[in-house]
């Protein structure tokens, strides 16, 4: 790969301390499974966007932007000045295009309304009307494209050729940094975590990882293996009718998959992120994927334990609940993250 993946968790956590939506988001111990201590890392409601997602697109829309600053005029804008009038008018000559299956294209719709840029998104046919009446409220342009995330991302690709900016996030051959920026925002996640587990001598010895490109789990990775005292195994699950990442890993080779649509929606990704991969494939310990039943069953426990997430948001937990072919001993501590709020 002809890019050097560099995730620096200071760098967003710079800017969301100008952020007033910013906070960090609660780490929940629930009710311990068959002996084992389960904590629960809840992204339903960040910073009011109700995913994790919220992190990378908002923070890549504003890094852009200050980097087109830099270039344009030979000096660094400092984050504050991102919503002074002059830059914000600036900042209007800029229109953001993305492919979503929801959550991404309204951290990106967001970002561009924070600092008056302008934003496309191209959703399947399959996503749900509220996250297309969401990004309409956040004033993105909004266009169903295809019937799967795939033809959606194909839509995004031949609508960035007067200049816009496309926003992706997942990375392919030649296309790396804007998807850089969005992982960079997640590694935020994981850094309030390490703070929590540091503070209480308390770590993980599991963490399990729901991937559907694979940026969440791969910039999780990354900082875990970079910042924590304590190495867990880290486990990367996916839905089975989207298994990239496990393919992938078990050919050695990044590589596509086909298979049906899968009710963990954000999940049903048939291609990872060139980066995700390369990364998971290096520093991840095992690949699971799960059934949309046993996504169900784990969004269920979650509601029980006043967690409301989606299939998609419960993956991890799944892959706990179905674990016998894990073989996690007793007395384990196992961490997820609910990726998402209801939909």
């Amino acid at each position: 790969m002809d890019y050097k993946l560099s995730l620096n968790v200071q760098c967003p956590l710079e800017l969301l301390e100008v952020c007033p939506s910013y906070k960090q988001t609660p780490l929940l111990e629930i009710s311990p499974l068959n002996n084992i201590r389960l904590f629960v890392k809840d992204e339903t409601n960040r910073m009011g966007l109700g995913s994790f997602k919220a992190l990378g697109g908002i923070y890549a829309v504003a890094k852009y932007l200050l980097e087109q600053w830099q270039e344009e005029n030979g000096s660094q804008l400092p984050v504050r000045q991102l919503i002074d009038p002059q830059v914000r008018s600036w900042s209007n000559k800029f229109t953001f295009v993305c492919a979503s299956a929801g959550n991404h294209g309204i951290a990106v719709a967001k970002g561009a309304e924070l600092f008056n840029a302008n934003c496309r998104v191209h959703i399947a046919h399959s996503v749900p009307t509220s996250f297309f009446q969401k990004l309409t409220t956040l004033g993105a342009v909004v266009i169903r494209s295809g019937e799967t995330y795939e033809d959606s991302m194909v839509a995004a690709l031949n609508d960035n050729l007067n200049a816009e900016v496309l926003l992706a996030d997942s990375s392919w051959a030649g296309y790396y940094h804007l998807p850089m920026l969005v992982m960079e925002g997640y590694t935020v996640i994981a850094e309030e975590m390490r703070q929590v587990f540091l503070r209480e001598d308390n770590w993980p010895t599991h963490v399990f990882l729901q991937a559907g490109v694979g940026g969440l789990a791969a910039s999780m990775t990354f900082e875990i293996r970079k910042n924590w005292i304590k190495q867990p195994r880290i486990i990367v699950v996916e839905p089975n009718a989207a298994p990239c990442l496990f393919e992938s890993h078990k050919l050695g080779r990044a590589t596509s998959v086909s298979g049906p649509i899968s009710s963990m929606g954000r999940l049903d990704c048939k291609e990872p992120s060139l980066i995700a991969f390369k990364l998971l494939n290096e520093l991840a310990d095992d690949f699971v994927c799960v059934s949309d039943d046993d996504a169900n069953t784990a969004a269920n426990f979650l509601a029980q334990n006043k967690v409301a997430t989606t299939p998609s948001g419960a993956a991890g937990l799944a892959a706990i609940l179905s674990s016998a072919k894990l073989n996690i001993p007793e007395h384990s501590t196992c961490l997820v993250i609910a990726t998402e709020g209801g939909v």
